[in-house]
């Protein structure tokens, strides 16, 4: 989804707008620390879940990260509790402005819709934000499903995410076609469960000279005519 059917602005511009009103919601709720220590808190809690996920490619929610941020700073609070989840709901709200379709989305997706069985498997720690943005411009009725990592707990090159949408659309791997904007991610990922893959190619990746996407692209309006010449194969 993001870089692919969504542009997200670059260099993480959204970091720290989106971190200030994870904050000030904090704040107006009563918790009494400054900006500066609320950061301090959070990316030590998220480079801890970071380093702990990252041999099985696991994908906590964003919640798990606030909880973990609260903690170090002496509120004890489950992901369930209020707090956290207007935290969260209030970075999603301030990343949302960061973040715009590709001007080809709305096309490309009236021309697949009724065609193919068309799904989203997107890396993303808050899956509601995801949600949020399909209905902000209204793109979630093209989709049969959604999967998105940080509500199962698997992030792409995992191939249990992508096992996990294939059989929720009900098909095999064999006659599924995966695109995307990474390397390691997307093409590695789906090519070892035995998908096809289209590279977007919206920045230099070198490691696509070694995994060899079946197609690259380097825009949305290509791929209706790549999807095509994959059925004449």
């Amino acid at each position: 989804m993001f870089d692919t059917l969504m542009l997200i602005e670059r260099d993480h511009a959204f970091y720290n707008p989106s971190l200030h009103g994870a904050h000030e919601f904090l704040e107006a709720n009563g918790v009494s620390v400054s900006f500066e220590e609320f950061e301090k808190a959070y990316v030590t809690a998220r480079d801890a879940l970071y380093a702990a996920a990252e041999n099985n490619l696991e994908e906590p929610h964003f919640n798990v990260r606030i909880v973990g941020a609260l903690k170090l700073l002496g509120y004890e609070r489950d992901t369930s509790d209020s707090l956290v989840l207007g935290a969260t709901n209030a970075f999603c709200d301030r990343f949302m402005n960061f973040v715009k379709i590709d001007k080809n989305t709305l096309s490309l997706l009236r021309q697949l819709h009724g065609k193919y069985k068309l799904g989203i498997v997107s890396n993303f720690a808050i899956p509601e934000c995801v949600t949020k943005l399909l209905k902000k411009h209204d793109l979630e009725a093209f989709f049969e499903i959604v999967v998105v990592s940080g509500e199962i707990n698997k992030r792409k090159p995992s191939p249990e995410i992508f096992q996990y949408a294939l059989q929720k659309l009900c098909v095999s791997a064999e006659e599924t076609v995966f695109v995307g904007d990474t390397v390691d991610a997307d093409v590695q990922g789906a090519k070892a469960v035995g998908m096809k893959t289209v590279y977007v190619e919206r920045r230099h990746q070198e490691e696509a000279k070694v995994t060899c996407p079946d197609q690259t692209i380097k825009s949305l309006n290509h791929l209706l005519t790549v999807i095509e010449s994959f059925r004449r194969i």
